[in-house]
């Protein structure tokens, strides 16, 4: 006790240079820390670290996220064999997050405030106020006060109010009544970084680990527990530690952040610079316009352009010209950046159109519809080639295609119908499945999309499975009292099956208005109607959706036969886009369950395409009939394939993680769906990438 607060006195009481106190070390736990217990240290901003810890009987894999500067979320997945009353492995699934409150000054620390398992059965779960001061360059000092099970080891004898024992066992919720109650105890320690690879860990710890010195998992002998921590690389790092005086554990971390891409600057060919217009004295018949009747149908204009323009991964759909504005209508099919689509394309409609044309409207599409213009004035184009891209996003404007007084669109005649194929190799991950920690399935994944006309198209896709580990596996669904809308999708055990089989209709209903219709064979465990309208303004950062499906479940075993299940299904949604890149949404209605409820839904956006968020979704089944985990909840994770391999590419890999499959909650899997693919064309979304404009 006496070393605790001491440690704790010194952070308050010493004076020094404020240090930065960003860091990628992790401690066993998988969030910045001493050996177990936490600090106020926080990673950098943006920051995306894995880790796996294992001492003894006991296994933790962990994912931290620093969402923002001060803000900080965990979700630990936990094996301890022979733990409680079950002679196997317990697996249990912990959210923490941390705040922090204060950064370090020249005589303060840095103050955080943490949850551990704040939503949980209260088996991990404690809270913490926790200080940190750095002591010159190399050492750091931490000292704090923890409840829960951070206060159970040698109670300091004060309580705020007490922390009774959750009696339903059933986890997901939060444990709103356990926060900062019951016997609050010390802890504290320091860090000493020996060199720029080593550091030397030491810590009096809080923890008594009462639930597992009862069920024999080890022995707590001591509080004090010491570490080394070795980096490997930027990110990535190995500890070796000693615990509460019975165990020698390993952790190893990576990690990764979205602001810094594995290929600084990009791997894509330079573009083609602005063509500048001669002199009017040069060319009197280009500046005057007269050209427009003697060249009548500018076709040869519009197969240059179009030639041009496949070459850097655009699609020319239609082109409109007169003698002073010309308009461009593409697909992009490259550049994850939308700016970088415009700048290059404006760039070569300097070196397409004659003299007098001055105003350019490049026209992206969605599905061969109309979605988001862009107006350039050239002129400015011709002066800012070599100045800040802000320049030139001064002097454009976005608007909705449907505001334009347009001149008659020429349509290119063989963008439709159009081919789009791929068959690959595929692979199916399922984790924190009860009866076992990770899953694998694999195969081979064909689709194809056929483009009849703008706005309509069929798609396919088909599998072959060659694995059976999911399929073979899967939730125990016993304590459901819900129609099995997703705890069923083990049974669709066939090795060849058709995903998806639909014909889509995108259209634009009015100003401003988008909407989608797809039938047919929607996903994997449904076939029906969806339909979608979205409201969504060019600059503006709020939108409203709407989805209503009709959908029956298919066969099991017969790719085109239904089962008796059916159902009404569907959304009305908001969406807003906050600063900082965070987005948020809100869905309210109907589930495939036939439960009603509402999703919220938080996204940390990047500019280069990663995203990072969680959603919740509470609905009015009873948590009891839900099952295991309360309510439905999860992370998701999209990475865009550009940011490894350092050239342009639209394609991504989303990634989501649930804590367990349930029917509460569930939504359909249709693709297509109009938010995030219209919102990256519109104003808003370009602007924030328009550091790439001239790239």
């Amino acid at each position: 006790m006496t070393t605790s607060f001491a440690l704790a006195g010194a952070c308050f009481a010493t004076s020094g240079a404020t240090q930065d106190l960003n860091t990628t070390r992790l401690n066993a736990m998988g969030r910045p820390g001493l050996v177990e217990m936490p600090t106020a240290e926080v990673a950098p901003d943006g920051q995306l670290a894995l880790s796996y810890t294992n001492f003894g009987n006991v296994n933790r894999t962990t994912l931290t996220f620093q969402m923002a500067p001060r803000l900080s979320g965990s979700f630990r997945y936990t094996g301890i064999k022979g733990f409680g009353d079950d002679s196997e492995t317990y697996w249990g699934r912990s959210f923490d997050i941390s705040y922090l409150l204060l950064n370090e000054g020249t005589y303060r620390p840095a103050v955080a405030i943490g949850l551990q398992d704040f939503m949980g059965t209260d088996v991990f779960g404690g809270e913490y106020i926790v200080a940190t001061k750095s002591l010159g360059d190399k050492l750091r000092v931490t000292g704090g006060l923890g409840w829960g099970r951070l206060g159970s080891y040698q109670p300091l004898g004060v309580s705020f109010g007490s922390r009774d024992d959750i009696e339903d066992k059933t986890s997901g919720t939060p444990n709103f009544d356990q926060w900062f109650r019951g016997d609050v105890a010390a802890f504290g320690g320091l860090t000493y970084q020996v060199n720029d690879k080593l550091t030397v860990l030491a810590e009096y710890s809080s923890d008594a680990y009462t639930a597992e010195e009862e069920s024999g998992v080890f022995m707590h002998k001591s509080p004090f527990n010491i570490g080394l921590d070795y980096k490997l690389g930027q990110n990535t790092s190995l500890t070796a530690f000693f615990l509460h005086g019975d165990e020698v554990g390993l952790k190893i971390s990576t990690g990764l952040n979205p602001k810094s891409p594995k290929v600084s600057g990009g791997l894509e060919s330079a573009p083609l610079p602005v063509r500048p217009r001669p002199s009017r004295a040069s060319d009197p018949i280009g500046w005057s316009g007269e050209w427009v009747t003697e060249v009548g149908d500018p076709s040869g204009i519009r197969s240059a352009l179009g030639q041009a323009m496949a070459a850097e991964g655009l699609v020319l759909e239609a082109m409109s010209l007169t003698a002073t504005r010309a308009e461009v209508q593409f697909r992009n099919t490259r550049y994850g950046a939308h700016a970088q689509a415009i700048g290059r394309l404006a760039r070569m409609m300097t070196r397409s159109f004659p003299p007098s044309v001055e105003t350019f409207v490049l026209t992206e599409v969605l599905d061969g519809v109309p979605v988001h213009s862009t107006v350039l004035p050239r002129s400015k184009l011709e002066a800012y080639e070599f100045e800040p891209a802000r320049k030139m996003l001064e002097a454009a404007s976005f608007v909705d295609p449907l505001t334009l007084d347009r001149d008659p669109m020429v349509a290119v005649e063989t963008v439709y119908p159009q081919k789009l194929w791929s068959v690959a190799p595929y692979a199916a991950v399922s984790i924190f499945d009860p009866k076992s920690s990770v899953q694998l399935d694999y195969g081979i994944r064909g689709q194809i999309s056929y483009e009849v006309a703008p706005g309509f198209s069929f798609d396919a896709a088909a599998s072959y499975r060659i694995s059976d580990d999911i399929s073979d596996g899967g939730d125990d669904i016993s304590d459901s009292n819900l129609p099995a809308v997703r705890t069923s999708l083990p049974d669709y055990d066939n090795r060849l099956s058709v995903e998806k089989l639909t014909a889509n209709w995108y259209n634009r209903p009015a100003e401003n208005l988008f909407g989608r219709v797809t039938v047919g064979y929607l996903e994997a465990m449904y076939g029906g109607v969806s339909g979608e309208l979205l409201w969504k303004k060019p600059n503006s950062s709020f939108a409203l959706g709407a989805e209503v499906n009709y959908v029956v479940q298919r066969d099991f075993e017969d790719t085109f036969d239904f089962q008796d299940y059916d159902t009404v299904t569907g959304h009305v949604s908001a969406y807003y886009a906050f600063d900082g890149g965070f987005h948020g949404r809100l869905d309210v209605g109907r589930y495939l369950a036939g439960d009603w409820g509402t999703t919220l839904s938080v996204d940390r956006e990047f500019n280069n395409g990663w995203r990072v968020g969680a959603y919740a979704t509470l609905t009015d089944v009873p948590f009891d009939d839900f099952g295991d985990g309360s309510f439905d909840k999860g992370i998701r994770i999209t990475v865009p394939s550009a940011w490894f391999a350092g050239t342009p590419t639209t394609e991504r890999n989303d990634f989501v993680i649930q804590s367990l499959t349930r029917d509460g909650g569930a939504r359909l899997n249709v693709d297509g769906r109009l938010y995030d693919r219209v919102r990256g064309m519109q104003g808003a979304d370009v602007q924030q990438q328009w550091g790439r404009f001239w790239r």
